[in-house]
């Protein structure tokens, strides 16, 4: 096993054993996805340390333990279609492209350019082809796919975006930070919405008509 894998081994095992990781699904995804597929060269030896990594234009890809508690709340299944809100270089996508299955679907959108393209890059060269990454202010949504059965926010947000909730199929689940705290929200099979703490957490801010005006 070279270093890297074995790395990657043993942070897997860490979140096993602290019951961050949990289900077999996200498990497997966890252990099929290689995260130095997803950072620049200059920092891949760092890919298993639990720690967010730079991933250009200002913005990071999330530590693994962070990934993992969203992950584990959005509870996704085969076959579903799930939107993603900040593309970052992919990585979260490819895990949920791997939980999904090919008969799902994720459409990540990403407002930076150059990062869209780096994703979208990062997954194809990875093989990971039910992954559409748009380039569109994440904060409205993404109508023309809309309704889904999941939505992830891999930024934090002001307030929970309206577009979002109204674009979450009913019985649907969305995860997604508000200021430094982190949310889980369902809507129930008549519309009605209920909201769950789980954590304080820290990401970079959603920018966006429904985010941060920077």
């Amino acid at each position: 096993m070279d270093k890297l894998s074995d790395k990657k081994e043993r942070l897997i095992n860490s979140l096993i054993n602290e019951r961050v990781l949990k289900t077999d699904l996200v498990i497997a995804a966890f252990r099929k996805i290689h995260r130095e597929n997803f950072v620049p060269p200059g920092v891949r030896e760092y890919s298993y340390i639990d720690e967010p990594l730079p991933i250009g234009e200002g913005q990071t890809i999330s530590q693994p333990r962070t990934v993992a508690a969203m992950t584990e709340a959005l509870d996704a299944n085969p076959g579903q279609k799930i939107l993603e809100i900040g593309a970052g270089s992919g990585y979260q996508a490819a895990i949920l492209s791997e939980i999904v299955g090919p008969k799902g679907r994720i459409i990540s959108t990403e407002h930076l350019e150059k990062l869209a393209r780096t994703a979208s890059d990062n997954l194809r060269k990875t093989g990971y082809m039910n992954v559409s990454v748009v380039e569109w202010d994440g904060s409205q949504g993404y109508e023309n796919e809309a309704p889904y059965d999941r939505i992830i926010v891999t930024a934090a947000a002001p307030s929970l975006p309206q577009p979002l909730v109204n674009q979450l199929k009913e019985g649907g689940k969305m995860v997604i930070p508000v200021d430094d705290e982190m949310f889980l929200i369902e809507k129930d099979d008549n519309g009605r919405v209920k909201k769950t703490h789980l954590g304080f957490y820290a990401f970079v801010p959603l920018i966006g008509k429904h985010g941060y005006k920077f």
